[in-house]
């Protein structure tokens, strides 16, 4: 079922009304995004998957000069609706990024920072919440005796769990990973690619990835992007194995990229 309909979508940064001065970042791009489901969004550096993934929780509203059109419906409304307000968005849609941050605060901070910033809850429905949370992203074994500690004394890995745990603890229905094993070792990126299985039962997944033989592990459809342009979308095993353009082709057997 279609939670996500990208209709039309561009964007460019820089100067309005300049041929030269903008740099045209996305270009229309149109996408369906299936609910329960993890996508995956390969392409070379620069490609523009990393500019889409933050448009669709508005992180890029806070871009100078960076100008959208388009529509990304949600739940039946467009999120760029200047009605529409961006922080309850990103309530709905949270984000985990390519490189650990955790807050320096402890364990237990970290989770329940956003909801008491929402003032979702009381103390004794936050230990619950931070519970639950550290449960989804599969910590809560590993740190359950040590809540009070800070979060930076945990292991790369396990920070970004921490992080995946902060982002679910307001209970959003989607979650965006930008690049979230990059940083991360073998070990660490296998917990983390095992945990996005458990996630799609909750919540609708989408990731960016360089790692490839990742997006054929994990994601249920791959889009292509290169230089701006949704090449192609489908089943991953079909861009994998027998896709339409010669150009996702060219880029999955490692001609470019």
């Amino acid at each position: 079922m279609a939670l996500i309909n990208v209709n039309n979508l561009d964007l460019v940064y820089g100067e309005k009304g300049s041929s030269k001065g903008g740099n045209h970042a996305l270009i229309n791009i149109n996408m369906v995004i299936e609910k329960h489901e993890i996508t995956a969004l390969i392409g070379p550096s620069g490609c523009g998957k990393s500019t889409f993934l933050r448009c669709i929780n508005r992180m890029n509203d806070i871009i100078e000069g960076c100008r959208i059109t388009g529509e990304i419906i949600y739940k039946g409304q467009n999120i760029y609706d200047p009605r529409v307000d961006a922080m309850t968005v990103r309530k709905h849609i949270g984000m985990v990024f390519q490189k650990p941050n955790p807050f320096p605060m402890s364990i237990y901070d970290n989770v329940a920072y956003a909801p008491r910033y929402h003032k979702m809850s009381k103390k004794g429905d936050l230990d619950e919440i931070v519970e639950r949370s550290l449960r989804g992203a599969s910590l809560w074994e590993e740190v359950k005796d040590r809540l009070k500690k800070s979060g930076l004394s945990l292991s790369g890995g396990q920070q970004q769990r921490l992080c995946i745990a902060r982002a679910i603890a307001l209970e959003p229905e989607i979650l965006l990973m930008d690049e979230a094993t990059a940083s991360l070792d073998p070990i660490s990126t296998y917990k983390i690619e095992d945990l996005m299985q458990e996630l799609k039962q909750t919540y609708t997944v989408i990731i960016v990835t360089h790692n490839m033989q990742q997006a054929a592990r994990v994601s249920n459809r791959t889009a292509f992007f290169l230089l701006g342009d949704l090449v192609e979308m489908d089943d991953t095993e079909v861009i994998f194995k027998n896709p339409a353009e010669q150009k996702t082709q060219e880029y999955i057997s490692g001609r470019f990229g």
